[in-house]
């Protein structure tokens, strides 16, 4: 007896259900992605809004921002025959140099001093645009934010690897501020002639040490003679600088144009010539 032959269906699979799922993943990965640039784009303005402020995204209110532009006429006032500067970092985001000449509008930047390093391996995100687009319009200098737990020839070599001075631009500045947390204040100091020695050596020029007054008093004084010093004081009372700094930082809540937010100003106590004369050679 013959068998009778059975056939089975095969289920037929359904065409272009994959499609939508690669449409929505295509379009959800294109969100992420906009959604990434737009957020490291206006990151201060993103953390601002969730309730985070930076001394230098804040805005002052009518009244302090009174007080504080009392203060910055009076001290540039007194120095209105002599050198005045700001010093920048990424925090003060994309800055229009073309906008930038006065503080105040009365006052002319003359120099600018702008972050490069921090550490062993941080380099400021807005150190080469703002390097390239200071070059001929402003003396110039570039500083490394000392980081004091952190080894201290690593932090020079990453200064050297990022800063290309030309001349007519500052010298090499060490911005210290923090005390050490692993080591004593003798093996931070150690530290830190071990940093200004090995800049010297490569750039041939010896470097400046930014810090603040009371830090600069108690810990690098006495055992720094040998250098200059751009020392950041905001004391309302404080009128002049000493006679031994070479750079005084006196307020951090200056409003010019070309950026957004606070920035610091400095003066030098000499005419133009005379910061040019501290320059590279």
């Amino acid at each position: 007896m013959a068998k009778k032959r059975t056939t089975t269906k095969r289920s037929k699979k359904k065409k272009g259900t994959s499609l939508p799922k690669l449409v929505v993943f295509s379009v959800l990965a294109l969100l992420v992605v906009v959604v990434a640039v737009f957020v490291y784009e206006y990151r201060d303005g993103v953390l601002y809004y969730l309730g985070y402020k930076s001394k230098h995204s804040q805005v002052l209110s009518p009244k302090d921002r009174e007080v504080h532009d009392i203060r910055i006429y009076e001290v540039l006032s007194t120095y209105k025959e002599k050198t005045i500067g700001i010093d920048v970092s990424q925090y003060q985001g994309v800055i229009d140099w073309s906008a930038l000449k006065k503080v105040n509008n009365d006052f002319v930047v003359d120099f600018v001093i702008i972050r490069s390093t921090a550490g062993k391996d941080k380099v400021d995100e807005k150190f080469k645009y703002n390097w390239k687009n200071t070059k001929g319009k402003y003396i110039r200098g570039a500083y490394h934010y000392y980081r004091p737990n952190e080894n201290s020839l690593l932090q020079a070599e990453n200064f050297i690897k990022t800063v290309k001075l030309s001349k007519g631009d500052l010298p090499p500045i060490l911005d210290i501020e923090k005390l050490p947390e692993t080591q004593s204040i003798d093996s931070l100091k150690v530290g830190l002639k071990r940093w200004l020695t090995k800049i010297e050596k490569h750039y041939k020029v010896k470097p400046i040490i930014y810090s603040g007054e009371s830090y600069y008093n108690d810990f690098l004084k006495e055992e720094f003679l040998a250098y200059t010093f751009w020392i950041a004081n905001y004391n309302f009372w404080r009128k002049e600088m000493d006679k031994d700094w070479l750079l005084w930082q006196f307020t951090e809540k200056a409003q010019v144009n070309g950026i957004n937010g606070l920035v610091d100003v400095n003066v030098f106590d000499g005419i133009k010539l005379e910061l040019m004369d501290q320059c590279v050679k």
